[in-house]
C-alpha cells in the first residue's frame, strides 16, 4: 500500500494572509508574486515548513488555486521538490448549490479512493459529508487558522493521521 496523499493549499495554511498586515509572523519570510499583470501579492511562507511536511510520510499534491504555479513560488521558497496538483479546470471557483467547497469534488477524484489529508482554511461540515460519501477511504479534512498557518499542532495532527492510514 503506499503513502496517503496530503493536499496543500497555499493561501492560509502555507501563507497566513489574515494574519496583522502590518506584522509579519515570527519565522516567516516574504516575497512578492505577480501572477498576474497588475499588483504583486504579498506572500508570507515559512522556510521551514517543507521540510517538516516532507518529513510525515505523505505523497504531497498541491490543492490551491496557485495550481502549477505554486512549484515555481511557494515550493522553492519552503524547501518542496516541484510536486504534482490538483487541476480544478473550470471548476476553479465554481459556486455549487449544495454548499460544498469548489476543491471538494476534484480531491476526493484525484485521491481515486487513497487515504488522504486536506489542509485549508475554507472547509465546512458540508466538505466533511461530501467526503464521507464519495470517498470509500480514510480522510482527514483539516482546517488551519489563516491568521496562523501550520502550526505544531497542525503537523502533529497530520503526522497522526499519516502513521493510522500508513501502509
Amino acid at each position: 500500500m503506499s503513502r496517503p496523499l496530503l493536499y496543500l493549499d497555499v493561501d492560509g495554511p502555507l501563507n497566513p494572509y489574515a494574519a496583522k498586515p502590518e506584522r509579519r509572523p515570527d519565522g516567516y519570510t516574504t516575497i512578492r508574486v505577480a501572477l498576474h499583470p497588475g499588483r504583486a501579492l504579498r506572500v508570507w511562507l515559512h522556510p521551514g515548513h517543507g521540510e517538516a511536511l516532507l518529513g510525515l510520510g505523505y505523497e504531497l499534491c498541491w490543492a490551491t488555486t496557485w495550481m502549477d504555479a505554486a512549484n515555481r513560488w511557494i515550493g522553492p521558497v519552503i524547501g518542496l521538490p516541484e510536486l504534482p496538483y490538483v487541476d480544478f479546470g473550470t471548476g476553479l471557483f465554481a459556486w455549487r448549490p449544495d454548499g460544498v467547497h469548489w476543491k471538494t469534488e476534484a480531491i476526493v477524484a484525484h485521491a481515486e479512493g487513497r487515504p488522504f489529508a486536506w489542509v485549508d482554511d475554507e472547509q465546512s461540515p458540508l466538505d466533511e459529508a461530501y467526503v464521507a460519501t464519495h470517498h470509500p477511504g480514510p480522510a482527514l479534512l483539516h482546517h488551519v487558522n489563516p491568521r496562523l498557518g501550520l502550526r505544531e499542532d497542525d503537523f502533529a495532527a497530520l503526522a497522526k493521521f499519516a502513521a493510522t492510514t500508513a501502509g
